[in-house]
């Protein structure tokens, strides 16, 4: 049976018009919207991926990144198919370029989910590998099951959502990590087919509201947006906008989908970025998708203490006294509750 979705306006001349994404997708009967799953049947919004999934697997929160929640935990992650965004570089593009008739997936409520994620010892729920902004509707169900039983939320998204649907979607959530892509709309315009805008916006709201913890991840493409005044800049706008302990992780490229002709990122350039953002005041920087236990480690900002010590997703030696300094009490923020060694290995679960 169709899910009849929610986040649309009816237009005088039929159409429905999305008021979920900035996207504005206008759509005539038997119409899809860009992200493929939401469609006008007959005159009603419906969202063909209600309840589908496309695969899970228990993975380290870190794997998000989420370096300042529930480290050491693992969390329960799934998504569907589609996308509101068109990234040339996308790494997960045989789920987010698919349609869901194209990739093989699965029937769910809310309540087996969370089953799953209590069966594997997972500590939250992640909604993630294509962007769930798209299936809000199915996304805050669950959520809002998984709450219902002691469980955590985690909303991995690049933040392309309408202020009007952000309430609703993030009011489920405990943690976001955003993808904030490049700090320039050139870059959002012709390399994601979207604006640059939206994205700011929706992270200067979380930032406001102060209820969702939030992460950040801008992943750094040679020679696209990996220039020493891009980072600077962005570092400063978290700083000024966001605040100085807000998270930041550099992650690496590599070539895929429809951006082949450009290198791995080099190690070099996360760690440049990472001292750069550093420099402009931010006390939380890491490195992503590379060998790094420097750039992957959080160290007290009053001391300079090794706090949680990390080896890629592994963590090693964790010095917190609920969330202080072992050494000198500085409060760190996140939530840290339950942090401890963990090996960092992912469990696909696949199809269920």
């Amino acid at each position: 049976m169709a899910y009849l979705a929610r986040f649309h306006a009816a237009l005088p001349d039929g159409r429905l018009r999305c008021t979920l994404c900035p996207r504005d997708c206008r759509l005539a009967v038997g119409q899809a919207g860009f992200c493929a799953v939401r469609e006008n049947q007959g005159g009603r919004m419906v969202l063909l991926a209600y309840g589908r999934s496309t695969g899970f697997a228990a993975d380290p929160i870190e794997k998000k990144p989420l370096h300042h929640f529930l480290p050491g935990s693992a969390t329960l992650s799934f998504g569907t198919a589609g996308c509101n965004l068109g990234c040339r570089f996308c790494q997960n593009w045989d789920i987010s370029k698919a349609r869901l008739s194209q990739r093989a997936s699965v029937s769910h409520t809310a309540a087996e989910v969370v089953d799953l994620a209590v069966a594997e010892g997972c500590r939250s729920v992640a909604f993630t590998y294509n962007d769930p902004v798209i299936w809000a509707e199915w996304a805050i169900d669950v959520a809002r099951e998984a709450r219902r039983r002691g469980l955590r939320t985690v909303l991995v998204t690049a933040g392309y959502v309408t202020p009007a649907a952000r309430p609703e979607l993030f009011a489920e959530m405990d943690a976001a990590n955003v993808d904030l892509k490049g700090f320039t709309e050139a870059f959002y315009a012709r390399v994601t087919l979207s604006h640059l805008a939206p994205v700011l916006d929706t992270l200067e709201w979380l930032a406001r509201e102060g209820r969702v913890w939030v992460e950040i991840t801008n992943l750094l493409i040679p020679g696209l947006n990996d220039s020493s005044e891009e980072t600077r800049a962005l570092s400063r706008w978290v700083r000024d906008h966001m605040g100085r302990d807000v998270p930041l992780h550099f992650s690496a490229f590599h070539p895929d989908y429809r951006l082949l002709d450009r290198p791995r990122t080099p190690a070099a350039t996360l760690q440049r970025a990472r001292e750069l953002a550093l420099a402009e005041g931010l006390r939380f920087v890491y490195t992503g998708n590379i060998r790094d236990p420097e750039g992957q480690t959080t160290r007290c900002p009053g001391c300079g203490a090794t706090v949680i010590a990390r080896h890629g997703y592994a963590i090693g030696e964790v010095a917190l006294d609920g969330d202080r300094c072992r050494r000198c009490g500085q409060p760190i923020p996140g939530v840290f509750e339950g942090a401890g060694p963990s090996t960092g290995r992912r469990r696909v679960l696949g199809l269920r």
